[in-house]
């Protein structure tokens, strides 16, 4: 079940973070409308280090689709 406060809980933040644990993101209202998620740091760079991989595969798919070249072994690991 997710974590729903109003931002102005913010107020006792020392008790919002002991809720903010890994998998368990907190989403703050604002007037009663989502507005941020406070969640937890590992979580989050394993979010970003996906959204990267996906977005990497993305350009590789329409690469194959415009017929661009395939890159050799050597070329690839020169761009990582």
């Amino acid at each position: 079940m997710p974590n729903i406060l109003p931002v102005s809980d913010l107020r006792n933040y020392g008790e919002v973070l002991k809720n903010c644990q890994a998998g368990n993101p907190i989403f703050l209202t604002k007037n009663g409308r989502g507005r941020f998620v406070v969640m937890d740091i590992e979580d989050y760079e394993r979010e970003r280090a996906e959204k990267n991989l996906l977005m990497k595969l993305r350009e590789a798919e329409e690469a194959v689709e415009n017929g661009d070249s395939w890159l050799s072994l050597e070329e690839l690991k020169n761009m990582i």
